[in-house]
């Protein structure tokens, strides 16, 4: 399955805004297959938040964002690199 990071423009947050977000996120998750939330970065000085996930393709990422009501900005196909990949 390939692995994307999407790009998600949020302001500042409140801790309490960001775990609705993520319980929204989850919630919508378990209704569906082919999607699988890794793991999500905040920045609260850029506003943003970084989120990786395994998906079959970009629709189940779109659609995710939509019904849980997470903005999307971008997303793109990445591959892990590794430090120990290059020793």
């Amino acid at each position: 399955m390939p692995t994307y990071l999407i790009h998600r423009t949020v302001g500042r947050l409140s801790e309490t805004e960001i775990q609705a977000a993520g319980h929204r996120g989850v919630d919508v998750l378990t209704g569906m297959s082919g999607i699988r939330w890794i793991r999500s970065y905040y920045s609260a000085e850029e506003g943003k938040i970084y989120c990786e996930y395994e998906a079959l393709n970009l629709e189940l990422l779109l659609d995710h964002a939509r019904r849980a009501g997470l903005p999307f900005d971008s997303a793109a196909v990445v591959r892990e690199l590794d430090p120990a990949m290059f020793r």
